[in-house]
């Protein structure tokens, strides 16, 4: 029986090698002369960055860079930093390029340099109250998929929390995805989000809000991501595997931006807001727990989950069946080198029980996971993480 449903996403994606030397082209295409061009501070000291003015300035635009303030896990002030710029170089498009944490600032500029107030108003659900500027997404590593998604994330430093915009005004009108601008990103990084993606894949495909046409792009994605994944982490210049971790992150995000995601990110989300632990890293630390938790909510979907990465699960029961997908993510997690536990991050363990009262309160994920979680059950997962 099918299920009624709705799919939204970026209005436009462009993938390909070398996809980022149509950039200037497709700014005009907008109507757009002056962008505001949104890199991380790692990001700004390599050759891309004159790479993408090269490129923009033989397309005759004048581009405004917004490049020193952006870090891992973003300050929401940066944001309004940030529309300060737009506004002082006039700026009508703005391109986000980098990780998640630079692509959600050029997302959050883009909606406030249009739109009165401050970036603390727009926090929660439905709160940009209309269009910003037109924005176009450029991600460098495969792993958010912001560049398809409704959100964007900072940490409110005083508050020691991450909190969220959510809002369809946040979709980028255009995603430019370039495998070969991930081949110089680093194993580890390759690595955390690399499992930042197939948590998105894995946690949408058993969201209870999944859809016929999410189930099968998310499922698509713990394919691609599961079977290129570790030739990314252990043979970086493979332009192939490159891609095809690319395009799961990219159909993980699509998959997220459908269904939602699930505990993992309400336990992840004060790891980094308390305690700096980077998203991929966190999601990759309490994945196989969440997993092992979950089984009882969805064992069909996880069964599939593990054959889809690559186990034989013919002969055994269902619950076993089901659980193997908990073994190959934990499995994959450590072909790619992570091996930390929360113990490693120097978090005291007398600190879970806050962790888990901060984490029940991240409660959208927590409504899209497919076994109702408790703060006990969410102090056990935390500690089963330790």
């Amino acid at each position: 029986m099918y299920k009624n449903f709705s799919f939204t996403g970026a209005k436009k994606i462009v993938f390909g090698n070398g996809a980022l030397e149509t950039l200037a082209e497709h700014i005009r295409e907008l109507k757009a002369t002056r962008p505001l061009v949104v890199l991380d501070r790692n990001l700004a000291k390599t050759d891309l960055k004159g790479k993408v003015l090269d490129i923009l300035g033989d397309g005759g635009l004048k581009a405004t860079l917004f490049d020193q303030k952006v870090e891992a896990e973003p300050r929401l002030e940066v944001a309004d930093e940030g529309v300060k710029a737009a506004q002082k170089g006039k700026c009508d498009v703005v391109v986000g390029i980098g990780g998640g944490s630079a692509m959600d600032v050029a997302k959050a500029i883009a909606v406030l340099a249009a739109n009165n107030g401050r970036a603390k108003d727009y926090l929660g659900l439905n709160k940009v109250p209309g269009p910003g500027l037109p924005k176009i997404m450029i991600p460098t590593t495969a792993g958010t998929g912001s560049e398809v998604t409704f959100t964007a994330v900072f940490v409110r430093q005083n508050l020691k929390k991450k909190e969220g915009m959510n809002s369809p005004y946040l979709y980028p009108e255009l995603a430019i995805l370039d495998p070969t601008l991930t081949l110089s990103l680093p194993a580890v990084s390759t690595a955390s989000t690399g499992i930042d993606a197939l948590c998105h894949a894995i946690e949408s495909y058993t969201s209870i809000n999944a859809s016929p046409m999410s189930e099968l792009i998310s499922l698509e994605a713990i394919y691609l991501i599961s079977s290129n994944l570790r030739t990314c982490v252990h043979a970086g210049n493979n332009v192939e595997a490159r891609g095809n971790v690319l395009l799961g992150s990219l159909y993980a995000g699509l998959g997220l931006a459908n269904a939602g995601v699930g505990a993992v990110h309400s336990l992840s989300y004060p790891l980094g807001g308390k305690y700096g632990v980077s998203h991929g890293l966190a999601n990759t630390i309490m994945l196989p727990h969440v997993m092992a938790f979950n089984l009882p909510g969805a064992l069909e979907k996880f069964a599939v989950i593990a054959e889809t990465m690559g186990e034989v699960i013919d002969t055994l029961p269902l619950r076993e069946a089901a659980f193997m997908a908990v073994e190959a993510v934990q499995t994959l997690i450590e072909d790619c080198g992570i091996y930390t536990t929360l113990e490693d991050l120097n978090i005291p363990e007398e600190a879970l029980p806050e962790l888990a009262e901060e984490a029940m309160t991240v409660l959208r994920p927590l409504e899209n996971n497919p076994r109702k979680l408790t703060i006990e059950d969410a102090i056990d997962i935390y500690g089963e993480a330790y």
